[in-house]
Parts: C-alpha cells; sequence; structure tokens
C-alpha cells in the first residue's frame, strides 16, 4: 500500500474541513428556520353581517404572509348550509389548517359531530412544527364537584361555576404528552388556562412541573380567545396571551346598535344588540425562532356609537374592552 504524501493528506484535511462546516450549516440552518402561522379566534361569522369579509381577510393575511399554518381558537363556524360559503373562503389558504374547540361551536352539536365535520384529529391533540411542539386543548366540559360532562348543544348555559374545565383524561394526555417531547412547546386553546379556565391552576401545575422536569422553559407560551379581549401575561414563567375576537365584543346589554346598522341588519343578526363591533377584521401573525416569539397584530376601532360615547368601563368582567390584538416580543430562555 502506498502511503499519501503531505499535499495529498493537506488537500483531504481540506476539503473534510470544508464538507464539515457545510454541514454544520445546514444543520444550523435547518434548526433555526423560524416557524410562522396565523391565529384568529371568535369569528362567530355566521353571525355578523359582514363574516364573509372578516373571514376573506384573515385567509388573505395568512397567504399574504405564507404561513407555515393557519389556526383558528374557537366559536368559528357551524356545519349548516349557511356556513359552505364560510368554509369554502377558509380552504382558500392552501397550508396546514388548525380548529380548537369553542363553547359556541357546540351550541347545536356534540363534540363528535363538530370534530368530525372539521376534520379535526380530535377534541385535543398535538403537533410538530420544525422545532416546535403545539399542543391543542379542550375546554369545553361541565363539573358538578363529582361528575365531568361535555358540552352538548348548548347544556353548558348553566351556574358559570360549573362550566369551562379541562376533564381528568385530558390532563393525564397532556402530562404524557409533553413528557413525549423534547421541543419548546406552545399551547392553543379556547377558554384562557390563565384566568377563565375552571380547574386553571391544576392545568398551570402541570405545564409549570414539565418545565421543572425539564431543567429548561419548554412550556413557553399558551395562546387562548373566549374572552374577546387582548393581554399578555407571564405566570411562574410561562407566558398566556389572550387573543381578541376578529370580530367584536360581547358586552351582555344594549349597546344602542340601531345607530350602527340599519333595521334590517339588527333584526337579521340578532346578537348585534349586545355587542360591540370592531371596523375590521383582528388576527395576529406570529413568528417562531431560535431566539423567541413575536407577534405582528392588527388595530381597528369600534363602530360608533363606541363605549367612550356610551360611557363604559374599560374593562368588561375584568377582561379590557379594546379594539385590537397587540404586538408583542418574548424572548426564550437558554436550554
Amino acid at each position: 500500500m502506498k502511503y499519501l504524501n503531505v499535499k495529498s493528506r493537506k488537500n483531504i484535511l481540506s476539503l473534510l474541513t470544508v464538507l464539515s462546516v457545510c454541514l454544520s450549516l445546514i444543520s444550523c440552518s435547518t434548526a433555526q428556520k423560524p416557524v410562522r402561522f396565523a391565529i384568529a379566534s371568535d369569528l362567530h361569522a355566521p353571525d355578523l353581517p359582514d363574516g364573509k369579509e372578516r373571514m376573506q381577510a384573515i385567509v388573505d393575511g395568512a397567504n399574504k404572509e405564507k404561513v407555515d399554518f393557519l389556526i383558528q381558537l374557537g366559536d368559528f363556524i357551524r356545519l349548516d348550509s349557511v356556513s359552505r360559503p364560510l368554509i369554502k373562503i377558509w380552504d382558500e389558504y392552501p397550508g396546514e389548517k388548525y380548529h380548537v374547540l369553542g363553547n359556541h361551536d357546540l351550541d347545536k352539536y356534540s363534540k363528535e359531530e363538530y370534530v368530525k365535520g372539521f376534520g379535526m384529529p380530535g377534541r385535543y391533540y398535538s403537533f410538530d412544527k420544525g422545532d416546535l411542539h403545539f399542543i391543542v386543548l379542550d375546554g369545553n366540559n361541565l363539573y358538578d364537584g363529582q361528575v365531568y360532562t361535555p358540552y352538548n348543544k348548548a347544556n353548558y348555559y348553566v351556574n358559570i361555576e360549573k362550566r369551562e374545565f379541562m376533564d381528568p383524561e385530558q390532563l393525564e394526555w397532556l402530562k404524557k404528552d409533553l413528557a413525549s417531547t423534547k421541543k419548546r412547546c406552545i399551547l392553543f386553546s379556547h377558554q384562557s388556562i390563565d384566568k377563565a379556565m375552571g380547574n386553571r391552576q391544576e392545568v398551570q401545575r402541570v405545564l409549570e412541573e414539565a418545565n421543572e422536569k425539564a431543567g429548561f422553559k419548554k412550556v413557553v407560551m399558551a395562546f387562548s380567545g373566549h374572552n374577546h379581549s387582548n393581554y399578555t401575561k407571564e405566570i411562574n414563567g410561562i407566558t398566556y396571551v389572550q387573543i381578541n375576537s376578529a370580530s367584536y365584543v360581547w358586552i351582555g346589554e344594549p349597546t344602542l346598535t340601531e345607530k350602527r346598522y340599519p333595521e334590517e341588519i339588527n333584526k337579521k343578526y340578532s346578537l348585534l344588540k349586545y355587542s360591540m363591533t370592531f371596523t375590521k377584521p383582528l388576527y395576529g401573525i406570529v413568528t417562531v425562532d431560535s431566539k423567541g416569539i413575536s407577534m405582528k397584530g392588527t388595530e381597528a376601532e369600534f363602530m360608533p356609537p363606541t363605549p367612550e360615547e356610551l360611557d363604559m368601563p374599560d374593562e368588561i368582567n375584568t377582561f379590557p374592552l379594546v379594539p385590537w390584538i397587540k404586538d408583542f416580543t418574548i424572548k426564550f430562555d437558554k436550554k
């Protein structure tokens, strides 16, 4: 066997060095590629005169931004014939689309019917995208102190202290799902885990224990809707983001909507009487990379007469009364 001369050995070493650098760059590029998604909540499209236009604006925004997926956080549209044109608009986004069960999605359907109708993997589920693990949860359960009962065709119109619970079966699944991944985790639910969910402290503890066991901030953020409001709050290292409705704030009492819409519109869409509608649809574009999470929100105004003109407070049931989804940036800690 002939030995390589010095020059040949140097050439091979140089080539190996170049290949090593290239492979390292490819690996870093893959690992650090941002994941981007569009997020909207509480569209209530069939209950608004401009529901189609609001749906179209959200889908157009997702397409324009070329996001990796589109997700809605519940109280979306129905499975009836009125909603078929809305489903057609939703499907104009060609990429991956995800749904979260909302309470009003279950006004006329069981969970099984709604999950099947929209092709959801289940009432709760998870999926991976890049270096991230996403978890979709279901807080649509009644609890009387002994038995958990799923929301089913508007059976949840009861004492507020008995609703918005996550069931034990799902909690056990959540623990196992969090333990099964080493990726950073982002959660989606309709009811807010920080404030609205009936057993929120129990759920928060599951998330915090996952971070303790991982030794780093594994669960970084939980998005929710339901409250038709907007805020960002950190609890024990986890950031909770409330996504405002795409359409309106529910006030629960008359808001002089006769000055906002013509008579025929008010008759056809009876919920408008108790709502404050936004001048344009609200949604967010979220970007996640190795350094952190940022969201570009949208801002609108209230259609007059505005809350200020009606001498309303700044909050409704402790939730800020605002017509926007604000931008934010959250930095990751180091693993």
